[in-house]
């Protein structure tokens, strides 16, 4: 099976801009494409505002530490994406395959073990739907999706994008735990 992935976008007119202040307000830097360090632009990063695509901010250079997840709208302070702080040193856009069609499979063990469960939809409380308290691997089919750490789309984020994950650790969790699941909208 070959899997084709067609971008509906111009990948010139994506952009994110991030501000240093609270309320987008301080120097500010727009950004149109992948970037690992995002250091040299600004200090601090208080406030985002998503004109189009969605992105995923990371807390570290190339790629590291706590991932935010952001689709287009306004973030006026970091509370509003569900930051830990002001520290933003990197981000990626999301690429998403045409079509709009969305599917998961959460397992109980890892290497695809155990129970298991799939998903088309959001599912803010997946113990209310699988009854593991772990989730120790998953394989995302179609779509882009995020892991939120605790129900209701709350805690850490990690996004998971088409392949296999084997185990917890390949999405960058430290422990197995899994409270929510979204889908990453294209726009």
């Amino acid at each position: 099976m070959v899997f084709v992935l067609q971008i509906p976008w111009d990948l010139s007119s994506l952009q994110v801009i991030f501000y240093e202040d609270k309320n987008f307000q301080g120097q500010s830097y727009e950004c149109s494409t992948d970037c690992s360090d995002l250091h040299s632009f600004f200090s601090r990063c208080n406030s985002v505002r998503v004109e189009s695509g969605s992105w995923v901010l990371y807390e570290k250079p190339s790629y590291g530490g706590y991932q935010y997840i952001l689709t287009r709208g306004e973030y006026p302070d970091y509370q509003h994406w569900n930051g830990y702080n002001d520290s933003i040193k990197s981000c990626r856009l999301i690429r998403h395959a045409t079509g709009g069609l969305y599917k998961i499979r959460i397992y109980e063990r890892a290497d695809f073990g155990g129970q298991m469960m799939e998903f088309t939809d959001d599912c803010p409380s997946i113990h209310d739907r699988f009854p593991y308290r772990e989730l120790q691997s998953c394989q995302v089919l179609e779509g882009a999706w995020v892991f939120y750490e605790h129900p209701n789309y709350r805690g850490r984020q990690y996004l998971l994008e088409r392949g296999e994950y084997r185990r917890y650790s390949d999405w960058g969790a430290s422990f197995p735990i899994v409270g929510s699941c979204r889908r990453v909208s294209e726009f």
